[in-house]
């Protein structure tokens, strides 16, 4: 026996956010990321999905909940504000069950003996990479560096960007018969030299 069809359909409306960063959708409220309190937003939900969007930029997106009076937080949501104010770090409701991989404990760990005043402003920081980078590619990142021995925020940064960099792709003439018959001259190095001489004069 075969389900019956869930019809698809989409609601769309303006909401605005409170000093929470939480947005209010039927009787649900959902997080987004902080900068953007205090703002109307347009929710996009469908049978399956919420989405909040400002402008032209797309800022969470949720499974749709059907219960009533939940609270659903993204933790990285909250982090630019957790950087400026990192007392508040370990008692951050939206941090509460946050679950992450072992060796951000670790890292945690090692950031706070070498820096016990700044330690967990630099962890928050190493954490801030998920803004831009998937829980994968940062976890990665940071093992990588615990292995060699780097524990500081510049240096994992600079570990994961490198990472997530992909090999430069050769272009390929296939499909492209006309560009084969071209031709191009390789510039001695001696050109180079000679115009940065007559730069120089």
């Amino acid at each position: 026996m075969t389900r019956p069809l869930i019809p698809a359909f989409t609601e769309e409306g303006l909401l605005y956010l409170n000093s929470e960063s939480l947005v209010r959708f039927e009787t649900n409220d959902y997080s987004v990321p902080v900068r953007y309190a205090h703002r109307k937003v347009i929710v996009i939900a469908t049978v399956d999905e919420v989405r909040f969007v400002y402008e032209d930029r797309l800022l969470a997106r949720y499974p749709r909940c059907w219960d009533r009076e939940k609270t659903f937080f993204e933790p990285v949501h909250y982090l630019a504000l957790l950087e400026r104010k990192p007392g508040g770090f370990d008692h951050a409701k939206p941090l509460e069950h946050w679950n992450l991989p072992d060796c951000f404990a670790l890292l945690r760990r090692r950031m706070d003996a070498e820096d016990s005043k700044s330690g967990t402003r630099s962890y928050i920081r190493v954490l801030r990479l998920l803004e831009r980078f998937s829980l994968k590619e940062v976890t990665a990142g940071v093992e990588y560096a615990l292995g060699i021995d780097l524990s500081d925020a510049d240096s994992i940064r600079s570990v994961v960007e490198h990472r997530a960099d992909g090999p430069v792709r050769l272009f390929s003439l296939d499909g492209r018969p006309h560009l084969a018959c071209v031709h191009v001259e390789t510039t001695p190095v001696a050109a180079y030299q000679a115009l940065l001489e007559e730069v120089a004069s």
